[in-house]
C-alpha cells in the first residue's frame, strides 16, 4: 500500500464521515420543523433515502436558512426548560431557618423525638 492509497482512504474517510453528519443534520431537521406537514416529511425521507446526493443538495438549499432558526430555537427551548426545572427544584429547598422552623413544629407536635430535632437542626446549619 502506497502512501496515496492511504492519503486517498484518509480523503474518502473524511468525505464520508462529513456527509453522514449532513445526512443526519438533515434528518434531525426534518422532523424538529412543526411547520412542515407529515406528508412532505415522509416526501423528503423516501427522496433521501433513493437520492441522497441531490436530495441533500436540493434540502440544503431549498431549507437551509430555516435549519439554523430550527436548531436556535430547539436549543433555547431546552435551555429554557432545564432552566425551568431547576427553579423547581430549588425552590423546594428551604432556607435553613425554614427546616428548623418546620423540625421544631414537628417537635411539639411529638413527630419526632428531641434527638432527630437536634440532628436536623444541626444539618439544616451546616
Amino acid at each position: 500500500m502506497s502512501f496515496w492509497d492511504v492519503m486517498w482512504f484518509i480523503f474518502v474517510s473524511f468525505a464520508f464521515l462529513a456527509y453522514l453528519m449532513m445526512l443526519f443534520q438533515i434528518i434531525g431537521d426534518i422532523f424538529r420543523d412543526r411547520e412542515l406537514a407529515g406528508w412532505l416529511k415522509a416526501v423528503w425521507m423516501i427522496a433521501l433515502i433513493f437520492l441522497p446526493f441531490v436530495t441533500a443538495l436540493v434540502y440544503i438549499i431549498a431549507r437551509g436558512s430555516g435549519m439554523t432558526e430550527r436548531q436556535v430555537r430547539s436549543m433555547q427551548d431546552q435551555q429554557a426548560q432545564q432552566e425551568s426545572y431547576i427553579r423547581s427544584v430549588t425552590a423546594t429547598s428551604s432556607s435553613p431557618a425554614a427546616e428548623i422552623e418546620k423540625a421544631r413544629a414537628m417537635l411539639d407536635a411529638g413527630t419526632i423525638t428531641n434527638d432527630e430535632y437536634e440532628a436536623i437542626k444541626a444539618k439544616a446549619l451546616a
